[in-house]
């Protein structure tokens, strides 16, 4: 299956330690070599790279891991292809409008039988994974119980889209991460885990290749980073581990709420 990662900080953060870590689960100390993407947002707009390629070989993925690029939330994902061929189009994240805002979307694991389910009018899938549609089966499904304009209680958003979850689990593995730029949301299917990075800030080792950082020269003692992975990238540190059908949204490093 694919592996997660995404960042929420308070402050605009580079993601290039922790993305480290993942890219090399991507051909050297994990099977995930059917390609990768990384959405970073400023502000209201968000850029995005993506390559078929395995994220140990990419030379895009080379750039990341050389280049910070400070953002204060971040999605990430590296691919093991179950539903769809290896393509540009069926590599995450997947991103769409929806209220004027960028929404931006990744999913590890696998779903069956769910064509009929994801019946959907607004948004279209581009690819053919069963992951993309889902996306857009879920914004369809917000779009139809809270109309063409954005509430002003997104926590009924968020939590109406966990119900909308917990349904999707009910035909395979859905590990998902959600955002719409200013909020974070992920849900645990089978695997999630999460950590809060403040002040004070120590070192931290990646499990997946010898690099170490003290995150108390990189920081400020403001600074507040929650960091989500599908398995802890540092050996080093407590992180938390999510439960079946848990979920949680976070704003500026901070939890928000969930289950």
């Amino acid at each position: 299956m694919c592996e997660l990662l995404a960042m929420s900080a308070n402050v605009p953060t580079d993601i290039v330690f922790s993305f480290t870590g993942l890219a090399e689960r991507g051909g050297v100390t994990g099977p995930h070599v059917d390609g990768w993407g990384i959405t970073f947002y400023e502000g209201k707009g968000s850029r995005t790279f993506k390559d078929a390629k395995p994220s140990s070989e990419s030379h895009v993925a080379k750039l990341i891991k050389s280049y910070p690029i400070k953002s204060e939330m971040v999605i990430s994902h590296i691919r093991q292809a179950n539903r769809g061929e290896v393509s540009l189009e069926n590599t995450h994240p997947f991103s769409r409008e929806l209220w004027g805002r960028n929404w931006t979307y990744a999913h590890n694991g696998q779903l069956s039988d769910y064509q009929e389910k994801f019946n959907t009018t607004r948004f279209h899938a581009v690819g053919d994974t069963d992951s993309e549609l889902a996306f857009c089966w879920i914004l369809d499904s917000v779009v139809k119980k809270f109309g063409n304009t954005a509430p002003n209680d997104l926590q009924a958003v968020f939590s109406y889209i966990a119900t909308l979850a917990d349904e999707i689990r009910q035909l395979g593995v859905f590990n998902m991460i959600l955002s719409d730029g200013n909020d974070l949301m992920f849900y645990c299917s089978n695997n999630l885990s999460y950590i809060t990075r403040r002040a004070p800030f120590g070192q931290a080792k990646l499990i997946d290749t010898d690099v170490v950082i003290d995150f108390n020269k990189e920081t400020t003692p403001n600074d507040v980073v929650t960091v989500i992975a599908t398995r802890p990238l540092t050996n080093n540190e407590l992180w938390y581990i999510l439960q079946p059908g848990e979920w949680k949204v976070f704003n500026k490093g901070e939890l928000l709420f969930g289950s």
